[in-house]
């Protein structure tokens, strides 16, 4: 834990592609951005990887050699906090609080969504590319605050 200097961690998920401005002003200042698939284009990755070290999984809808190198699900410790990222919730395939898991973030859905459970946080950032629906567009951002994560919902203002 480093309480001199604390971590904030950007959540995104669902770009297809689309990198808005006001999606990179959202998630300004993080330490570390987790992606949580269907990227649409390594564009996007090298984008977000000039705000800082971006962390990505594989979503459904990625597609081509680019994409080959995405895991399907990916284990992040920052400051003693253990992130689980995978695409679909759908698809989790383990215990996340005998795993440890402090936070579990998904996409898929478009539809942003934070619940906590045993205590592990389920965390969908929504959608940061093309509107889908009446959905939102959004990220998340996460502060690590005396060794727990502090998940809030930013919903993008176009």
């Amino acid at each position: 834990m480093n309480a001199t200097n604390p971590k904030t961690i950007g959540i995104i998920s669902d770009t297809h592609g689309l990198l808005r401005p006001e999606v990179e002003k959202a998630l300004a200042g993080c330490d570390h951005i987790l992606h949580a698939g269907d990227v649409g284009d390594n564009r996007v990755l090298e984008r977000l990887a000039r705000i800082a070290p971006v962390t990505a999984v594989r979503g459904n809808m990625d597609y081509g050699s680019w994409s080959n190198a995405l895991p399907v699900t990916e284990m992040v410790e920052i400051d003693t906090v253990f992130f689980y990222i995978l695409h679909d919730l759908n698809r989790l395939d383990l215990d996340p609080v005998a795993a440890g898991i402090h936070v579990v973030v998904s996409g898929h859905t478009h539809q942003p969504e934070l619940t906590r459970q045993e205590g592990v946080f389920y965390l969908n950032p929504g959608s940061a590319g093309q509107r889908r629906y009446d959905y939102p567009i959004s990220v998340a951002r996460v502060p690590i605050e005396n060794g727990q994560p502090i998940p809030r919902i930013v919903e993008i203002a176009l």
